[in-house]
């Protein structure tokens, strides 16, 4: 049996994934998607204030981004010069 069954990102530095691994990033989407919908209600009362919610929903997707980056370990590319 393959242990890498789904190919890369046809992106430069994305490599071909186990089946843990796409299940551990799409358990990591389902859980950002859940938060996000959070914020979005927030976002909707007009006492919120959008600014310092902004910042919380941006650092809240760059760690989800972040942790999956640390599964997918995308890889650096060579440069064509």
């Amino acid at each position: 049996m393959n242990d890498l069954p789904h190919s890369g990102l046809p992106v430069s530095g994305y490599r071909p994934q186990s089946d843990d691994a796409v299940a551990l990033v799409n358990s990591m989407k389902q859980a950002e998607e859940a938060i996000l919908r959070k914020l979005d209600a927030m976002a909707a009362n007009a006492e919120t204030d959008k600014r310092w919610l902004a910042i919380g929903r941006t650092a809240i997707e760059q760690g989800f981004m972040a942790i999956n980056r640390s599964v997918f370990k995308p890889a650096r590319v060579d440069l064509v010069e």
